[in-house]
């Protein structure tokens, strides 16, 4: 009964109020106004006029006897009272609008007001629960008041929101430099799903990758605790509507407050109640322009409500992490490739140091098998009907040994000699996915082989074999360094076996053959060209005991020069010396080539013409001994030796140790060219790390590009490295230089190059690296030969910098002293750095402005 009560006067009070409201401040205003203007002049009159009546009536009682005088006056004094009563009455209604107009005047500048101030809140708030209540009253003074509170409402969560916007800025550089502080890919993902989940209060963050049929796996999981964990949970079917990866491949953002009011499948409801989620949030993660995966924010506990604010930061740290994929993709790559060239080394000093077949391939399988981390590694060498028998393997316990298996294929000769002899190297990923035949299939089961790779080995330029990689465990996507590399390592094999087995020829001669040993363990240990051949004479005047031996390098046309000598005190040098000989193209290079060894025991007596006989006497020579130097298949030079004391009859075994000296000094000019090129390819990758990461470090554009002058111009030992900056017009101003001292220096000028646009827009834009080794040779027009002579080139390199996709400018170096023979390293490096000077530009500016951002929040 009580609440019966308490709820009809509840009702009483607000039809009271409602009532109240239907009028409005102007009406109400009047009220008042007359009110208190006219109603104490009625009040006072009426009574007035009451008062007087009654003493008239009672006065007209009493005299009613007497004369007439009397009652005239009587009525006098009624119709006075009468027209007292008519004044206050016209007095009041002259007060009542006197007040009427005065309350007018008053209230309309806070009419205008409250209008203003409800026209403000339409535009603020037009669905605010209070308009249609301000409305139906009218009621400007209430509205005023209401409306003033909704605005410090509103101001309040203003502030708030600013405040949130600054801590998020905050949040996105900490979280970003965080990110960028991971060199792997996988710690990226840790270290985003980590902060992300810690920053927004989210009950879960975890990165989904899509694989090549757009189905995927979890890779990384940040989760509350007493939640599922969903880290490396595949899904086969994820459910996503049709077109929806094209919408997250151009950047679509997915938000969803309520997972049962989301018109959501069925299958894709019964997937997140799985994992007791009831609000996401999704962002995709490109890596280079292809989408790698999503950024996926899980709240489990309770409905939430996504601000636009973290959706926001969301999309940008998801943006983040693709810029850190790419950034750990290339590091990953050259890091892998300084680390293959470094294996490789390794590996060929190994096998090197084996100096007979069977340690030399024993040494092999168990190297490889450790680099490449596989479970099987095996030299199968041939029979002569090309069946064959595994002579060398190494595999890890639990898969069965194949070691001396014999395996008889009828098909290989037709099918496979060829091409392994032609350098053919065989990769596969998957056996039955590859096309194979049963049988084959069939063999490589009975090994417990899923991929295989194989490499021919080549021992006295024939098919000895092949190098063998087995992956037992599972299929194994074979990746192209690791070929090659495996490819270089089965080619250093056969070097490896031709040397052991000449050595193991030498050493059944004798002393001689120890010499060879001896000799040959000398110039191995030399890893240079110039070293080879400054070792080789040395030992080799030694071993024959000869007055001379050098080595004379031939050039294009067949003339020469003495490139490496060792001679005895008493006759003369002639190192440097340069030697033309017309005739030796035409009588010599063929037979040289194909290996002849000539052996002259007394130069008057072997039928040589007069400018030959002429050329050795000044040289004092009386007996020589040639052996042509093969490198990279082709005639490098001559070893020759000289007896200048006198005639000398050459012994068999010392032109065959002789020969034999000369062929492997050419394998040692391969292998120390070889070695050579990998540790410059191993330093230069090394370089391309340092240089990133100090180009890196430079947070602002100017530093960025002022670093990576003054660092590429050091790694390349150039006199020049500038960049040019194009304006709109692709006209252009030099930004950054550093020059050597003594040429000029052209940082600020400004060129103008009218046929830029039409001839080499596109060419950059599409990563043209552009080398020219002689600006007088290279087709040059006038205008550009001009320009580049003004500033003392003689040869330069150029390398487009990408800034937002677009041509931001040119990467420079000049070569002041002289023209310069590029070489395709050199050109690969400067390239690479001029692409990730326009990443790290990119993130530059991406920082500046939030850096920008965060300063104007500060204010």
């Amino acid at each position: 009964m009580n609440q019966s009560f308490s709820q009809n006067q509840a009702r009483r009070n607000r039809q009271q109020k409602l009532w109240q409201q239907k009028w409005s401040l102007k009406t109400k205003a009047i009220v008042w106004a007359l009110s208190i203007s006219a109603f104490p002049v009625v009040a006072i009159g009426t009574a007035t006029y009451y008062y007087a009546n009654d003493l008239i009536n009672k006065q007209i009682s009493q005299t009613r006897q007497e004369n007439v005088k009397n009652s005239t006056e009587t009525e006098a004094l009624q119709r006075q009272l009468s027209v007292l009563v008519t004044g206050m009455g016209v007095t009041a209604i002259f007060a009542g609008a006197i007040a009427v107009f005065v309350t007018n005047q008053a209230i309309s500048r806070l009419r205008k007001a409250a209008a203003m101030s409800n026209s403000i809140k339409n535009k603020l708030r037009p669905d605010s629960e209070f308009t249609q209540y301000f409305i139906a009253s009218e009621d400007e003074l209430v509205m005023l008041e209401r409306n003033i509170n909704l605005f410090t409402e509103l101001l309040s969560v203003l502030v708030k929101e600013k405040e949130t916007e600054a801590d998020y800025s905050q949040l996105l550089m900490k979280v970003t430099r965080w990110v960028r502080e991971s060199f792997n890919e996988e710690d990226v993902l840790k270290t985003t799903s980590e902060e992300i989940r810690k920053a927004l209060s989210i009950d879960r963050v975890t990165i989904f990758c899509f694989n090549s049929n757009c189905n995927g796996t979890f890779i990384a999981e940040s989760v509350a605790p007493g939640l599922p964990r969903i880290l490396g949970v595949t899904v086969s079917e994820p459910g996503f509507e049709p077109g929806y990866i094209e919408k997250y491949q151009n950047g679509s953002i997915h938000a969803i407050d309520n997972i049962y009011q989301a018109d959501l499948s069925d299958s894709d409801i019964e997937l997140l109640e799985q994992f007791a989620v009831k609000s996401n949030l999704v962002a995709p993660i490109l890596k280079g322009k292809q989408l790698f995966g999503l950024l996926i924010g899980h709240q489990c506990s309770r409905i939430r409500f996504w601000q636009q604010s973290e959706i926001d930061l969301f999309a940008q740290i998801a943006i983040q992490v693709g810029f850190a994929l790419d950034y750990t993709k290339l590091l990953e790559q050259v890091d892998t490739k300084a680390d293959k060239a470094q294996v490789f080394i390794e590996i060929t000093r190994s096998i090197r140091q084996s100096l007979n077949e069977e340690d030399v391939i024993k040494t092999t399988v168990e190297e490889v098998r450790k680099i490449l981390s596989t479970d099987r590694v095996l030299v199968y060498s041939f029979s002569a009907n090309w069946f064959g028998t595994v002579i060398a393997e190494s595999v890890v316990p639990g898969y069965p040994k194949v070691l001396r298996a014999e395996i008889q294929d009828p098909c290989f000769a037709q099918g496979y000699v060829e091409k392994y002899l032609s350098g053919r190297v065989q990769a596969t990923n998957n056996i039955y996915e590859a096309g194979m035949r049963d049988c084959h299939i069939n063999l490589l089961e009975s090994f417990a082989v899923k991929a295989n790779l194989v490499a021919p080995i080549l021992k006295d330029e024939q098919l000895f074999g092949l190098l063998i990689a087995h992956q037992c465990s599972r299929p194994r996507d074979w990746q192209q360094p690791e070929i090659d590399l495996f490819a270089q390592i089965a080619m250093q094999v056969g070097f490896a076996l031709d040397h052991a087995r000449l050595l193991q020829r030498v050493e059944a001669e004798g002393v001689q053959s120890q010499l060879l040993v001896d000799t040959i363990g000398s110039i191995r240990q030399s890893l240079n060209e110039e070293d080879v051949l400054k070792t080789t004479v040395e030992e080799v005047r030694k071993v024959l005991g000869t007055d001379r031996v050098m080595v004379f390098s031939l050039n294009g046309d067949w003339s020469g020069t003495v490139i490496a000598e060792s001679v005895v005190l008493t006759y003369p040098k002639v190192l440097r010396s340069e030697i033309q000989d017309l005739y030796f193209g035409q009588g010599y290079v063929e037979d040289y080539q194909s290996g002849r060894v000539l052996a002259i025991n007394n130069i008057y007596e072997a039928g040589l013409a007069d400018y030959h006989i002429n050329l050795l006497e000044s040289f004092a020579v009386k007996a020589n001994l040639v052996a042509p130097i093969l490198k990279d298949e082709q005639l490098f030079g001559l070893l020759i030796a000289h007896q200048c004391s006198k005639p000398r009859d050459w012994q068999q075994s010392e032109i065959d140790l002789f020969g034999q000296i000369a062929m492997q000094v050419g394998f040692a000019l391969d292998h120390a060219r070889l070695l050579q090129r990998v540790e410059a390819e191993s330093r230069r990758s090394q370089l391309l790390v340092d240089i990133t990461r100090s180009i890196r470090q430079s947070l602002n554009e100017e530093d960025v590009i002022k670093t990576t002058v003054e660092e590429v111009r050091k790694a390349l030992s150039v006199d020049r490295v500038l960049v040019y900056s194009f304006y709109a017009n692709w006209f252009g101003i030099i930004i950054a230089e550093s020059v050597v001292p003594g040429y000029p220096k052209v940082l600020r000028s400004k060129i103008y190059d009218p046929c830029f646009t039409e001839n080499y827009i596109e060419k950059y834009q599409s990563g043209r690296v552009v080398a020219t080794n002689n600006i007088y040779e290279a087709g040059l027009a006038d205008c550009h030969v001009n320009l580049l002579e003004s500033f003392g080139v003689k040869a330069n390199l150029v390398a487009p910098i990408i800034k937002d996709e677009q041509l931001f400018g040119l990467l420079i170096a000049h070569q002041c002293s002289g023209p310069r023979d590029w070489q395709q390293p050199e050109i690969d490096l400067f390239a690479q750095i001029a692409m990730q000077v326009g990443f790290t530009l990119d993130h530059a500016r991406l920082l500046q402005a939030y850096e920008a951002a965060e300063g104007n929040s500060g204010e």
